[in-house]
């Protein structure tokens, strides 16, 4: 990706910083640059750039569980973070930031401090060579143009940059997220939807047209469900029970009718994001969405949902079968590799 020219700047280093890295440090450092330049400033403190750099890794740490790779400490910080200040998973980011730039609790003041050893100086190595206190000595006065300068316990903005990274925030914002969602794919191989995971927040959408326009057919031809759960009685007038994610929506990242059945409201609420066993539970999964898709596809063979079964079977529509292995190849893996990436088993 190509940032913007400037006869003025030397863009070709600011181009090159995500050019050798092994931890997400520099990525989120610099979207809490951008953000902050963004709001009027240039006189930066460094704790405010810490702090930003853990709420803007929240939702990707917390709620999608995208691993950050092994040597990254963003990734533990934040999880300590989540207990130390009592925050929850989807806390509001601005809630995060006001927290972080005021505590007082010296666990998390130790966390936030620790990026201070390497990530601010390292940031402009592309402009200088040499070890902290020599970085930190040559940034004083802008030298060679860089894009800020180096105290204790802030940064300054070089003057000559400001209106460069104002101006086109939206393109560096769009370079930052490139090059984080290219170092995370290495690192999450499959998982899906990584860059949907490090921009998108824990809102998720309606599953109404789900329900009225798929489940209701399946409802109203056998007038109840039985939920795989809880093996309680579902009623489609009753609204005692929600659509859910079989496979939890933060992994997958996706509404597709496949993975989504009615099951009991209140256990919903207590299943989240919990993975449920693949032996005690894909059976009547299964039974379930091929009982549904028999009876949506005899009452209108065009309804779109079911298209969505072909990213499963991709020959369905030429009369193959709704197969029981091919199904549970598709969802063992996710499960397990949804596991493997740290989300929780429920408890029977």
């Amino acid at each position: 990706m190509t940032l913007p020219n400037s006869q003025l700047l030397s863009v070709d280093k600011l181009s090159s910083v995500f050019s050798s890295t092994s931890a997400t440090y520099k990525f989120y450092w610099f979207l809490a640059i951008l953000e902050l330049v963004d709001e009027g400033n240039t006189h930066i403190l460094k704790r405010n750039l810490f702090s930003r750099m853990i709420s803007n890794s929240w939702y990707t740490v917390n709620y999608f569980h995208v691993s950050f790779g092994k040597q990254d400490l963003i990734q533990d910080s934040v999880k300590r973070i989540l207990e130390i200040e009592g925050l929850t998973i989807n806390e509001n980011k601005n809630i995060i930031n006001e927290v972080l730039e005021n505590t007082g609790k010296i666990d998390t003041i130790r966390i936030l401090n620790h990026f201070d050893k390497n990530v601010p100086h390292w940031f402009i190595s592309s402009w200088f060579s040499g070890n902290r206190n020599e970085i930190y000595a040559r940034s004083e006065n802008f030298d060679l143009g860089c894009i800020y300068r180096l105290e204790k316990d802030f940064i300054e903005i070089n003057p000559m940059w400001v209106s460069y990274l104002q101006s086109n925030s939206k393109i560096l914002k769009d370079f930052y997220y490139w090059n984080l969602a290219l170092f995370l794919q290495k690192r999450n191989l499959n998982v899906p939807d990584i860059p949907n995971k490090i921009s998108k927040s824990i809102a998720r959408s309606s599953l109404v047209k789900q329900t009225n326009e798929y489940w209701k057919l399946f409802f109203n031809e056998l007038g109840s469900i039985e939920c795989i759960f809880t093996n309680s009685k579902l009623i489609f007038d009753e609204k005692k029970y929600a659509l859910d994610h079989f496979v939890p929506h933060a992994f997958v990242s996706h509404d597709l009718i496949w993975n989504l059945i009615p099951i009991d409201k209140k256990f919903n609420s207590t299943k989240r994001d919990k993975l449920p066993s693949v032996n005690k539970y894909f059976d009547k999964f299964y039974n379930l969405q091929k009982i549904a898709f028999d009876i949506v596809k005899n009452h209108n063979s065009k309804n779109k949902y079911l298209d969505e079964y072909l990213t499963i079977f991709p020959n369905l529509d030429e009369g193959y079968e709704f197969d029981y292995l091919r199904y549970k190849e598709t969802i063992q893996p996710l499960i397990t590799i949804a596991s493997n990436n740290g989300f929780s088993f429920m408890k029977d």
